[in-house]
């Protein structure tokens, strides 16, 4: 069994680590731990766990454990790593925005794969240490990989994407305060999200060039999921972008192209990212939803564990989503 330690367990991702780990067929929990929380039970803090572990949050750690998730705030990842020392043999991911920068991978002599599955599946295989990418960035790079792979994204690409108030945090603040998301609907970050840089990397890995990325988040309503659009230039036909999508994700376990509009319930749940396209005149419509939960974050980091440790891809993600 692979042992497992989690830092940071008492937010939304910490807490579906831990579901996806009690479940897991060749991993078991070592340590949660949490700086607030120490000596209380996780199923008080994580309801959903009630009756399926008596494990309590942790004051310290182990340092021999096979992997640890760090599931910190952004920013915190580097400190506690500077803080705490781990085994020479202990494999690190990390779901925070730290390392999945180029110039930010290498940290105290590790370097930090950039851990999407799609993208980098052979370098994961290989590596000791993941940056797990971001939940917007998963689902717009899913969205625009095989057209960045065959130069087809030299134009301007719009995209506009909706999150559910998990991907906030835990923490209460004005915009996922209830009585002001509830029934509401407004942007953020216009234009300069901070995942726009993790995706142009990617896209700009296949050495291609790349048209400049338009992209307006938005906050929904709803507390879980991801749908973003994405439209640019496409001179093809609607056949030839689908037999591209079909062809690149061909061995994706988790990327399903479809052939009817989407919608986020399907995915809901899940570590399953569902693509659609439409062609209007020339320009081709990309949609894409996932989980931002899961297969924008917790959900991956399982994946990429699966793969790090040369396990079955899916193993412990086989997940049903709720469509009624």
């Amino acid at each position: 069994m692979i042992k497992a330690g989690i830092i940071g367990g008492s937010g939304y991702t910490g807490g579906e680590l831990i579901r996806l780990l009690l479940n897991h067929p060749k991993a078991e929990i070592d340590f949660v731990y949490s700086t607030t929380r120490a000596g209380k039970k996780i199923a008080h803090t994580h309801q959903d766990l009630l009756g399926q572990t008596d494990l309590k949050f942790s004051d310290s750690i182990n340092e021999t454990v096979a992997i640890v998730f760090l599931c910190l705030g952004h920013g915190n990842s580097s400190k506690f790593l500077e803080e705490n020392t781990f085994s020479d043999q202990t494999k690190i991911i990390d779901l925070s925005n730290d390392f999945r920068l180029q110039q930010d991978s290498v940290f105290q002599g590790k370097t930090f794969v950039y851990g999407l599955p799609e993208l980098f599946k052979k370098e994961i295989k290989e590596a000791n240490f993941i940056a797990n990418p971001g939940c917007f960035a998963t689902a717009i790079q899913l969205a625009l990989l095989p057209l960045a792979k065959e130069g087809f994204l030299k134009n301007e690409v719009h995209i506009n994407a909706i999150t559910g108030s998990t991907g906030a945090g835990i923490k209460p603040s004005e915009t996922t305060h209830f009585s002001w998301r509830n029934n509401n609907a407004s942007w953020y970050k216009p234009f300069t999200h901070q995942h726009l840089g993790e995706i142009g990397e990617s896209l700009s890995s296949f050495g291609n060039k790349v048209g400049k990325l338009q992209f307006l988040p938005n906050r929904g309503n709803f507390p879980r999921g991801i749908l973003a659009t994405a439209y640019t230039k496409f001179d093809g036909r609607l056949e030839d972008a689908q037999n591209l999508f079909q062809d690149y994700y061909q061995e994706a376990l988790f990327t399903n192209i479809s052939e009817e509009p989407i919608h986020l319930k399907q995915v809901v749940n899940t570590n399953n990212c569902h693509i659609h396209l439409h062609k209007h005149e020339d320009v081709l419509l990309i949609t894409s939803v996932i989980d931002n939960l899961l297969k924008g974050a917790s959900g991956q980091a399982i994946e990429n564990m699966n793969l790090m440790f040369g396990l079955e891809e899916g193993l412990g993600l086989q997940l049903k989503a709720g469509v009624f």
